[in-house]
């Protein structure tokens, strides 16, 4: 194992000292429970967004902390859900009067925790919502999952939804919008390399010199088959089609098309990818209204990719197109 760190023991805190140390304009860390929140929060009459779910995804939660994202994220230790009294501790420094919205991923350990958060910040009065990611076409019911995963959609529910609460939309319209992009999201990956976790000091599958793992979770999962490596337009039609497929897209669609790598994959790749996958869409008739290409929701040093497409209407592009300041996502400041 080579990685660039001091004790295995000590990357997550040692790694969120080094974010607060490098944004200190956006975002402050709390270490006592552990989350990330925004440097001016709470923010009085704002609906505030909590997300958050194990450390290894960077940028995400953490590197979306920021105006017009998330206003506080959870980072578990690596692979590891969060644990309730950090959410909880979360919600309350958010907490500006107007409610807050959870963004869950689904996974077993982040939905048990989050709910039972959830359960002590109503105790104490105040007014919480949840709403669950589950937008991997890939596979159901996962190692990690009773249901299908949460993945790529989740970085365009924080994206959108943390617009709307920027325009003081409530805590119900912010939840609405949230459960609005999660039905029209689909995502799916695919691994070159497996990850290597540093606790354990040794990848988490296997693959050969000539293999690629298709439909792969963002914790080293395991995907849906593993097959020959075959040409980068191979493997973006293969995986476009089958998100296609599954919403289904119709010919005169909009949609925003996220190819995000999972964090050994250099740009050169994905961005080959991206024209890949606009090939694809424009043969079936839908437009590309936006578009991010680059590191977004990672598994450490993995090579590969995920493509994530969601069906966007003039109010879901407009809420887009709303300024951001975060570590990992900017524009329009």
């Amino acid at each position: 194992m080579k990685k660039l760190i001091n004790d295995p023991a000590g990357i997550v805190r040692e790694s969120l000292e080094g974010l607060a140390m490098a944004h200190a304009d956006i975002l402050k860390v709390c270490f006592q429970p552990v989350y990330v929140v925004r440097a001016d929060a709470p923010v009085a009459g704002k609906t505030g967004i909590v997300s958050g779910g194990g450390s290894g995804h960077e940028p995400m939660h953490g590197g979306f902390v920021g105006r017009g994202m998330l206003d506080a994220a959870c980072p578990g230790q690596v692979f590891t859900s969060p644990t309730p009294d950090q959410i909880e501790a979360a919600t309350r420094a958010v907490n500006g009067g107007a409610g807050v919205l959870h963004i869950v991923k689904n996974y077993t350990g982040d939905i048990m925790n989050f709910e039972m958060a959830a359960e002590l910040c109503q105790a104490q009065g105040m007014d919480v919502l949840a709403v669950v990611i589950n937008d991997d076409v890939a596979v159901e019911d996962s190692l990690y999952t009773a249901g299908r995963r949460g993945v790529g959609t989740t970085v365009l529910a924080e994206k959108i939804c943390g617009a709307a609460a920027e325009r003081r939309a409530s805590l119900a319209q912010v939840a609405d919008l949230c459960r609005k992009v999660n039905a029209n999201g689909r995502s799916m990956g695919m691994a070159l390399t497996s990850c290597t976790v540093p606790a354990a000091g040794k990848p988490t599958f296997e693959l050969g010199d000539q293999e690629m793992e298709m439909g792969i979770g963002i914790h080293g999962e395991p995907g849906r088959e593993c097959k020959p490596l075959a040409p980068a337009c191979e493997i973006a039609a293969s995986m476009a089609e089958t998100i296609l497929a599954d919403l289904p897209f119709s010919t005169g669609d909009s949609a925003i098309a996220m190819v995000n790598g999972m964090g050994g994959t250099p740009l050169m790749e994905l961005y080959l990818m991206y024209r890949e996958l606009e090939r694809v869409l424009r043969g079936r008739g839908i437009a590309v209204a936006r578009r991010l290409v680059g590191n977004y929701i990672t598994s450490l040093e993995m090579a590969g990719c995920s493509i994530t497409l969601l069906r966007a209407d003039n109010e879901l592009l407009a809420l887009w197109d709303d300024p951001v300041l975060t570590p990992g996502l900017r524009w329009g400041i």
